[in-house]
């Protein structure tokens, strides 16, 4: 005999696929939304459909967006001179809330890692490569993330550009503002040291 119903089983094994949501927080989920009017889980229905027939990437720089080629790709404001390389969508929103970048983006949807079998094939980087053949780009800079499989991606890119005369740099690393030295883990603190610049 069946303890749940089947419709309330299908939901939790939905949304317990969902990165960061278990099993039992899936279960909480799920009795939220049928405790709750139709309309508000007709309205995320919704909305997950309207997701996945409306967003696109961006043909040149292969961010999220609804219409192709991207607003910043589309912007004559923007210095096209410049390609900032990120890992992930979410990394043009961090670095826009800057507010201190006025280039161009290229996502590379994931980093290379052997263990995962994600290699330049499963990336953009033939793209890439492809965008700075317009002899338009006179800086390519690498905003991977700081770890294994981002440095390893640098480095690969790296290779792959400095032959082609293109001057390629990398996020400085160091400390955050308003932190402690004695809270600093080594290898924080040695990038610190390593890219600290004349006052």
């Amino acid at each position: 005999m069946a303890l749940t119903a089947k419709p309330i089983t299908r939901v939790v094994d939905e949304l317990s696929r969902l990165p960061g949501i278990g099993p039992k927080t899936a279960q909480r989920l799920a009795y939220y939304l049928l405790r709750n009017p139709a309309e508000q889980a007709t309205a995320l229905a919704e909305a997950i459909l309207d997701l996945k027939q409306r967003v696109v990437l961006c043909s040149e720089c292969f961010n999220i967006t609804e219409h192709s080629p991207c607003e910043i790709c589309a912007s004559l404001e923007r210095d096209a001179s410049r390609i900032c390389v990120v890992e992930e969508p979410l990394d043009v929103i961090a670095i826009e809330r800057t507010g201190q970048y006025k280039g161009k983006y290229h996502v590379l949807h994931g980093a290379l890692s052997p263990i995962e079998g994600i290699g330049p094939e499963e990336l953009k980087v033939r793209e890439l490569l492809q965008r700075l053949g317009s002899n338009t780009v006179e800086e390519v800079i690498l905003a991977t993330n700081p770890n294994l499989e981002g440095d390893a991606t640098a480095l690969y890119l790296t290779r792959l550009i400095s032959p082609v005369g293109i001057t390629v740099t990398r996020l400085a690393r160091g400390l955050p503002v308003g932190g402690d030295l004695e809270y600093a883990d080594e290898i924080t603190l040695g990038n610190a040291l390593a890219g600290r610049s004349r006052v």
